[in-house]
């Protein structure tokens, strides 16, 4: 079995790029040390590599489906593998001790998380799903909410959901129609349908904690109506709450994760006479796409981690047989009969890879970076807790949206480097890509992310966000010219950033919302393209004076994304600057 990731690639961008092991010098982390962090980071890879990665083929080739008594039926390997991540502590890993908790680092935790995501991504969703719903209820629930759902998930006993999504609302939440109606003993009573539930069903564990949105009385139209509901698979009680299987739904990757479609309050568990799903709301009522923001956007990095994640497996995968297969001669060989040699002396082979190794390292680079400001927000104050907070509200539609782009780019190559091979199922790589290409549309479309980023996030506060992170990259480039071979890329770097922001005030100035969002999902890709050159320019100052095939691998990665990638961006800010309205202006009749 190829490797699925990189341990030395981890190690570097922790340890030697963002310093994490400093983070041990504040109180909060003051329990922890660089030995701790090796030791969780060493049994991550360990049980990744012996619970999740030996049957991911397994489970591609084994769909969930519904048992003649109305349960989900899944491979016995995937409970084994989720029992023994949960029994190690590592869903608990970045909670408070007193939560039963290691107290590590977010971005340590989410590290550790990389490996799961790695070896198997279709049943690390069920993990990183309920990280997710206990971190929104431990910001907004009760103790008595917390003490009945989290714990029981942080030790790995119930799993969590996040439920939106409608059959005819889909990422448009201000349509759900979803109801709660408050019942006499404080409680609610949910009724509606809800769509394509990650982990919606299942009998992987003692319960299912679902996180239900839905519109109560008073709440006015729109999203001002949306409260949020906890509403379990089982009732404290043990007793059966009505919330009913309708069906799974079978997508072309991630066959693992079960995905369903859930009535909730049809009458199929609870007695007519007690209609509705009972529900227990969470914080106040008609604040509940708030509260949903919070493990919405922590849900966005993680899926972009997801998709660096099966980019990297597939790299490394295509790497490995790159230097095992045998194909071809040089293109300057000069005798016939000359050995044929393997696959990665070839010129455009090495291009491919290469590309693939700029995209997903540089991919691994933003979502850790974005967890390190996640620690970084809570551990200081004032100016410097603000601007975390405001650079990673501008990163996370970029961390999300960028990597489920290039690195299923990435699986792409990594099929194209195994020839025909890649595109049979003996190989990895096809899964690869089929498990990757959810996550271009998983936690919102590319166009959804850029209306946020270009409608929200780069004007929020007067600017104040984009500002942040055009200082940031402005540190870098600054650093970055005291050293000769980084010089040429810091000054292309520049170029870009200035003509970013000189192409968003341009947008703006339109003086018509929608001519300035007719292709917002263009600046949100010409952006990350700067972002992620911004991540290869740090990564090459973390390489400056060190030796080695490892760092001389990291500055041709580099060097290969600002010669090759880089200058895409160009064209893409040209046309943005043009106020082009083709797209506007096109009449449905027309297609």
């Amino acid at each position: 079995m190829a490797e699925f990731l990189s341990r030395r690639d981890i190690d570097f961008l922790l340890f030697d790029w963002l310093g994490v092991d400093d983070l041990v010098k504040h109180e909060r982390f003051a329990e922890h040390s660089r030995e701790t962090f090796d030791a969780v980071l060493d049994l991550s890879a360990a049980i990744a590599g012996k619970c999740f990665a030996p049957h991911n083929k397994t489970c591609d080739q084994s769909a969930p489906s519904v048992g003649a008594d109305g349960t989900v039926v899944l491979i016995d390997e995937i409970k084994d593998a989720l029992d023994t991540f949960g029994e190690a502590g590592l869903m608990a890993g970045a909670f408070d001790e007193a939560l039963g908790g290691m107290g590590l680092p977010t971005v340590v935790a989410q590290a550790s998380m990389t490996f799961f995501r790695a070896a198997n991504p279709s049943i690390t969703s069920y993990a990183f799903l309920t990280v997710g719903n206990a971190n929104l209820l431990v910001e907004y629930g009760t103790d008595e909410q917390i003490d009945t759902w989290v714990r029981p998930m942080l030790e790995g006993r119930f799993f969590g959901t996040m439920c939106l999504s409608e059959p005819d609302a889909g990422s448009s939440l201000a349509d759900i129609t979803t109801r709660a109606v408050p019942a006499p003993d404080g409680t609610y009573r949910i009724t509606g349908t809800k769509m394509w539930i990650t982990g919606g069903d299942h009998e992987l564990s003692e319960n299912i904690v679902h996180l239900v949105l839905a519109k109560a009385p008073g709440g006015g139209p729109g999203v001002k109506g949306i409260s949020l509901f906890i509403v379990p698979k089982f009732l404290p009680d043990g007793t059966r709450n009505d919330v009913a299987l309708v069906s799974l739904n079978h997508k072309m990757g991630n066959h693992a994760t079960t995905n369903a479609l859930l009535n909730f309050g049809d009458g199929t568990h609870r007695p007519a006479e007690q209609p509705g799903a009972v529900g227990y709301l969470v914080g106040a009522e008609h604040h509940g796409l708030t509260y949903m923001f919070h493990m919405m956007n922590e849900a966005r990095i993680a899926v972009g981690g997801q998709a660096t994640a099966t980019g990297y497996a597939g790299y490394l995968a295509s790497l490995d047989y790159a230097k095992q297969r045998v194909q071809g001669r040089p293109v300057d060989a000069k005798r016939p009969g000359q050995p044929q040699v393997a696959l990665i002396e070839h010129a455009d082979v090495k291009r491919m890879l290469l590309a693939q190794k700029s995209y997903v390292e540089g991919a691994l680079a933003l979502g850790l970076y974005c967890w390190r400001l996640v620690d970084e927000e809570r551990i200081t104050t004032g100016a410097e807790r603000d601007n975390a907070h405001l650079l990673l509200e501008v990163l996370t539609p970029i961390a999300k949206s960028w990597p489920a782009q290039w690195c299923l780019e990435a699986n792409n190559l990594a099929i194209q480097v195994h020839g025909g091979y890649g595109y049979t199922k003996e190989f990895d790589v096809e899964q690869h890509y089929r498990d990757n290409r959810l996550n271009a549309i998983h936690e919102g479309t590319h166009g959804i992310h850029g209306l946020d980023l270009l409608g929200r996030k780069v004007v929020m506060q007067d600017g104040a966000g984009l500002t942040v992170l055009a200082e940031r990259i402005s540190h870098t480039i600054d650093a970055a010219m005291e050293f000769d071979d980084a010089v040429g890329h810091a000054r292309a770097l520049r170029r870009a950033l200035d003509r970013l922001l000189e192409v968003t005030a341009t947008l703006w100035s339109a003086g018509d919302i929608a001519t300035t969002l007719a292709n917002s999902t263009i600046y949100l890709e010409a952006t990350g393209h700067v972002v992620i050159a911004w991540m290869w320019l740090e990564q090459m100052l973390a390489c400056s004076g060190r030796d080695g095939d490892f760092y001389d691998g990291k500055r041709a990665a580099a060097r290969y994304f600002f010669t090759y990638e880089l200058p895409k961006v160009g064209p893409q800010f040209e046309l943005l600057a043009s106020l082009d309205r083709t797209t506007v202006e096109a009449a449905p009749s027309w297609f």
